[in-house]
């Protein structure tokens, strides 16, 4: 258990590398203030396709090729791809994993995704189980407007607390071998948190209570201050969670207020039209694999914490009025100088 540190924090003694990485976007967000940093943008919701599921594939499969580009790697470097996605049985990933045709292990963590695959990712690499992991997700407006709440036809007005779902994409590259790239230093599992929240349109609410524990757990574990980080990063609370966020935080002593910052506020610039920001697996992927991880490379930013957050409902479990648990995962990123 020596890696094992406080409760549920992992230390990795060999700070496995993110050697690459790669994002897409659609083109509401190619718009946003962000635009400029994804790697491969479309104008439209079908890319080209017959349906929105299958362009989602399209651009998780070809945000991961990317990603296998800029390491100079193929599909026979890579040990392992852990991906999912909000699609009913991830069948995003799975589709693009059969493309890629690398040893494919699917994940569920609705929104928190991102940092899941990122932890267990290093997991493997730190442990000797893999030499490189591809992790990756994705979200689509369409697909999952339809799947989780209205037909797109029907044009449902938001509420004053729903979030758009981000059409984008983030897949990164995780490597055993050290090198001068950012390393993947702590991960800390999240507990499902119920806060009692039954609205779907009031995900950033639910999410709210379980980015705050995980966060506050991660500092206690590691003995850090909320300082030590240039950026506490969560993955789509939007303004509304975000808010909540803050003053969960705050309850409990620390304040994380001058250096949060949340990829759903964030990936529309506060564009109204966008309700409380992005929400999404793809938006923490896209804003993380875009926009940080390029300013972590440029020396920019050289410590973070990447929370990213999940509610765990599904269609059938609100059509019961059951009420939405939800989950944070995060992993901590430093470069190599300051490891």
């Amino acid at each position: 258990m020596g890696k094992r540190i406080g409760h549920r924090t992992v230390k990795f003694t060999n700070a496995p590398a993110i050697i690459s990485f790669a994002s897409a976007a659609g083109e509401n967000e190619k718009k946003g203030p962000y635009g400029g940093y994804f790697d491969l943008t479309f104008d439209d919701g079908l890319w080209g396709e017959k349906t929105y599921e299958l362009a989602e594939r399209k651009m998780l499969t070809r945000v991961s090729q990317e990603a296998l580009k800029k390491a100079g790697l193929t599909p026979a470097d890579v040990s392992y791809m852990l991906a999912g996605d909000l699609l009913n049985q991830i069948i995003s990933s799975g589709f693009a994993a059969r493309a890629l045709e690398i040893p494919f292990i699917g994940l569920y963590g609705a929104c928190s995704t991102m940092a899941e695959s990122v932890m267990l990712g290093a997991m493997l690499a730190d442990g000797g189980y893999a030499l490189n992991v591809l992790c990756a997700t994705s979200s689509h407006f369409a697909t999952a407007e339809r799947q989780y709440r209205n037909p797109l036809e029907l044009g449902t007005p938001r509420t004053p607390t729903a979030q758009n779902t981000v059409t984008g994409a983030g897949a990164l590259v995780i490597s055993a071998q050290k090198a001068d790239f950012p390393a993947v230093t702590f991960a800390t599992a999240g507990r499902v948190i119920d806060l009692g929240i039954n609205d779907v349109s009031d995900l950033g609410a639910a999410m709210a209570p379980a980015a705050a524990e995980t966060i506050v757990t991660h500092l206690e574990d590691t003995d850090r201050g909320a300082d030590y980080y240039d950026y506490i990063i969560t993955g789509d609370l939007g303004t509304f969670g975000s808010e909540m966020l803050l003053r969960m935080i705050s309850g409990t002593g620390r304040d994380i207020s001058a250096n949060h910052r949340d990829c759903g506020v964030l990936i529309y610039g506060g564009d109204k039209k966008m309700g409380c920001g992005g929400s999404g697996c793809g938006c923490s992927a896209a804003m993380m694999c875009g926009y940080f991880l390029n300013e972590m490379k440029n020396g920019r930013i050289n410590r973070m914490l990447f929370t990213a957050t999940g509610a765990l409902h599904s269609p059938t479990s609100m059509l019961q009025n059951e009420t939405i648990p939800a989950i944070a995962h995060a992993v901590a990123i430093e470069n190599g100088s300051v490891v």
